[in-house]
């Protein structure tokens, strides 16, 4: 039988240690960077890690540097390079003439993933206006076809460049898919009031931290959930009743870091579901090793959007895989993340948040029925304010 599936690409990974971010924190971002990479289809195959105050301005990293990438593309016939930050234009033209191979930026590969994981006209029109507005600023002298157009009788004087035709084709069709999400906003907005009377919750959180599975769990339904980055993109509505007390909840897509903010404006008819949720349930990863950073990930582009001051249930999720190193007695290397055991977590300062918190497994439904007293409790209390006579529900 031949083998019809595309062939996957092989992938180099390149970051910078610079002031801003550490050995460390570099090593975290390309791990995410090579997940990023796996689920869009490509196999990660090496990193290249350089030392820099900040980026070059020509080609991201320094000149030898550059020629060690370049052999190693050569040699192992790499099928693409991918930057753990932003690139520009002249960038990317210096490092496709120099290295052969495709170019892309983390954002230009997590607007790909999107593209593969948008299934509704929404979120399919949500992610080509951010592909065109990542494009736009990017067309400058990004290929050899800027000469003028061919002159001749009747077309002749000054013309327009083809990258003057390119940018003005684009801006028309950015033009166009704003208006095209201005009118599905009107009908979500449309939807969303004839919900009105049931209290909403929306689920927010890293991306992959588990929001779909504990999706599932509450409402019971069957959404596509998977160890993989961005699994849901679409905005999924399920009905709830816990002890005959009925509302909605929201699964929205994950925040990631090194997001620019134009691509979350991008999805403003999905994060509308945050806006206008009642209670927000902050789920967190436990397990991951840098579950701090994306807690503060999130509560920054809470804080963006205004959503910030809403209730929030914080959920730290997957127990069942947190693991810790217990350290010798005499060993007197400082304590890190890995030498916590979960109940010293517990104990620490996210016992002392002002918001409800809790620890479950939602694969292995640990302290699931603590999670739906504590839902019910906080639904409940605005439920009360919203119907004070409906007193026969609880």
């Amino acid at each position: 039988m031949i083998d019809t599936s595309p062939k996957k690409e092989t992938v180099i990974l390149v970051g910078l240690i610079t002031r801003q971010q550490d050995k460390e924190k570099i090593n975290e971002y390309l791990d995410e960077l090579e997940f990023l990479i796996d689920t869009a289809g490509g196999i990660p195959v090496k990193r290249f890690v350089q030392t820099l105050d900040i980026p070059n301005s020509k080609t991201f990293v320094g000149s030898g540097k550059l020629d060690e990438i370049k052999q190693y593309v050569k040699t192992a016939d790499i099928d693409l390079a991918v930057f753990d930050d932003e690139l520009n234009p002249s960038q990317i033209r210096n490092l496709e003439r120099a290295l052969n191979c495709k170019i892309l930026d983390r954002t230009n590969l997590i607007l790909d993933i999107f593209a593969s994981r948008a299934r509704t006209a929404n979120a399919k029109t949500q992610v080509e206006l951010a592909q065109y507005e990542y494009l736009l600023p990017r067309l400058t002298r990004m290929w050899t076809h800027l000469e003028r157009q061919r002159g001749g009788i009747g077309l002749r004087g000054p013309g327009e460049t083809e990258i003057e035709t390119d940018r003005r084709i684009i801006r028309n069709k950015i033009t166009l898919l704003k208006k095209k999400l201005a009118h599905i906003d009107k009908q979500k907005t449309t939807q969303r009031k004839n919900r009105e009377s049931l209290v909403r919750v929306a689920l927010v959180g890293y991306t992959n931290v588990g929001k779909s599975t504990l999706m599932n769990l509450l409402s019971k339904s069957n959404i596509f959930a998977e160890d993989k980055l961005f699994a849901t993109l679409d905005t999924t509505v399920r009905k709830v009743v816990i002890n005959n007390l009925p509302f909605l909840i929201s699964d929205t897509v994950g925040f990631i870091r090194k997001l620019p903010h134009w691509i979350i404006e991008s999805f403003k008819s999905t994060l509308d579901e945050v806006r206008e949720a009642d209670i927000l349930i902050h789920v967190v990863d436990i397990s991951h090793p840098d579950f701090e950073e994306q807690i503060n990930i999130v509560n920054q582009t809470l804080a963006d959007i205004q959503v910030i001051d809403k209730p929030i249930i914080t959920v730290f999720n997957k127990i069942d895989i947190y693991t810790f190193i217990e350290k010798e007695e005499d060993d007197l290397s400082p304590i890190t993340k890995e030498n916590i055991c979960l109940e010293d977590l517990k104990n620490s300062w996210m016992a002392k948040i002002n918001t409800p918190c809790l620890f479950i497994s939602a694969t292995e439904k640990q302290n699931y029925q603590e999670l739906r007293k504590i839902l019910y409790e906080e639904v409940k209390k605005i439920h009360i304010k919203r119907y004070p006579y409906n007193d026969f529900l609880y």
